[in-house]
């Protein structure tokens, strides 16, 4: 096996912080869903969720179950506890580079992308729906007004964006606080490791039967044909908006002003008409030149485009 994951960055922001991982004790079959924000991480979240727990009920509601550890809004020594409590198979979120990250070869490690242009766009969208509650914690970080709003144009935003590195050694994110193509580039540098599977938003929902059978056979998990069904129904996209308190992030500690708006729009492809001519010129200049193409084109399309990952 080639050389393994380095944790050598911290990644602290308004709303994360990476160092909460200090405390993680690892057990054999744990799950780490790794995604950039807004880029299929509750989806994920809830495959692995379905086919650990082998049926559409879930045992608790999906926010509880997959807690985002690196999030500020639970005591760490709280959320470790919780997590240590969980008696079964347990399914851990961040958002967080893999150099940033510890990397343990009995863990499981689930990175998902989509379209970085849609997932700008849907991270937009969500600032709109931040609870004041959420709001004033935010802005109470980073030293601003408690009710302080982000009043700008998503296309105002957008080269800063695109153009501008979160962290002094990323290359792109801010002004939201972590990075969307260098994460990206993170996990992409270890994409051969057998414990790494990578998904894509397009191809979930192209094929979110295939998809959730590629992520079964990575987990080890049998599939129950007779209740297969049911499963691929709980996880769609619809389903999952339908029963949004129960599977929005956070949505059990006030995090939304309305947790169905969290999955308002699937948004694929949107990037086409929402962003200017200039904008997707100045995305496409730059990331041509700076990115592997394959890595490109598979961030943009998924395995569409691509055999592998």
């Amino acid at each position: 096996m080639g050389k393994l994951p380095e944790r050598s960055r911290t990644y602290i922001t308004a709303v994360c912080d990476s160092t909460r991982w200090d405390g993680y004790a690892p057990r054999s079959g744990d799950i780490v869903v790794c995604t950039p924000p807004k880029c299929g991480t509750t989806w994920t979240q809830m495959i692995c969720a379905l086919l650990v727990h082998g049926g559409p009920e879930l045992p608790k509601p999906l926010t509880q179950l997959s807690r985002w550890l690196d999030r500020h809004t639970i005591p760490v020594e709280d959320q470790l506890a919780e997590l240590e409590a969980q008696p079964h198979r347990r399914i851990i979120k961040t958002h967080t580079p893999l150099d940033g990250l510890p990397y343990y070869p009995e863990v499981r490690y689930l990175f998902c992308g989509r379209d970085p242009r849609d997932a700008f766009l849907s991270f937009f969208d969500d600032l709109h729906n931040i609870s004041p509650h959420t709001l004033a914690a935010i802005n109470r970080r980073m030293g601003a007004p408690e009710d302080q709003q982000m009043d700008i144009d998503a296309n105002d935003l957008f080269p800063l964006w695109a153009t501008t590195g979160a962290q002094p050694w990323a290359y792109d994110g801010a002004p939201f606080g972590l990075p969307m193509l260098y994460m990206v580039e993170t996990y992409w540098r270890f994409r051969d490791l057998p414990n790494l599977l990578f998904l894509h938003y397009a191809d979930l929902t192209d094929d979110l039967d295939g998809e959730m059978r590629r992520v079964a056979d990575f987990l080890d998990i049998d599939i129950d044909e007779d209740k297969w069904p049911a499963l691929v129904a709980a996880a769609s996209f619809a389903d999952m908006k339908d029963n949004a308190q129960q599977t929005a992030p956070d949505a059990d500690l006030g995090e939304w002003r309305n947790s169905g708006d969290f999955f308002r729009s699937a948004r694929l492809g949107a990037w086409r008409t929402a962003l200017t001519s200039e904008n997707n010129a100045l995305y496409e200049a730059i990331n041509s030149e700076r990115l592997d193409p394959a890595m490109k084109a598979w961030a943009e399309n998924g395995r569409a485009t691509l055999s592998e990952p």
